[in-house]
């Protein structure tokens, strides 16, 4: 199975190793993750972006502690649809903030003849204070990157 997610992966959390987890979990042992980072224009609305190295080091470090690195191929995106509307995929994996984009690639998919993905939404990953944990949360000084208060 080919599967893919995609995100900006700021400040690399808990919420972000789920996501990657669950995507590799849906892809199975023979299965290949496709990870989008974003950068460029879609970046400018935030208030601080780590370079784009940085972020794609972070996802890196995780993958091979994981065993995942041999299933992963990470690519630059520049807005919220990424290779997901073109490559031939099987499922995508979102979460609440991300789902309305799902549905968008699916709809753009769909009217260029190919198939729809299988939308997988993982709930939020909350933090000690019921609030989920977020790059900005952590820039913020609110939260740690495991979700613990500051």
């Amino acid at each position: 199975m080919k599967v893919c997610i995609g995100g900006t992966f700021n400040i690399f959390h808990k919420g972000h190793k789920r996501l990657i987890d669950k995507a590799f979990q849906t892809a199975g042992t023979n299965g290949v993750v496709i990870i989008g980072v974003t950068e460029g224009k879609i970046l400018q609305k935030k208030k601080f972006v780590k370079p784009l190295e940085e972020r794609v080091k972070a996802i890196n470090q995780y993958l091979a502690a994981k065993g995942y690195d041999k299933r992963a191929l990470i690519v630059p995106i520049h807005d919220k649809y990424g290779l997901a509307t073109e490559e031939e995929l099987d499922a995508i994996i979102v979460s609440p903030e991300t789902y309305a984009n799902a549905e968008d690639i699916n709809k753009n998919r769909l009217s260029n003849g190919k198939k729809a993905l299988k939308i997988i939404e993982i709930p939020y990953v909350l933090a000690e204070d019921n609030k989920p944990i977020s790059s900005t949360r952590i820039y913020d000084n609110i939260i740690y990157e495991n979700g613990r208060k500051r």
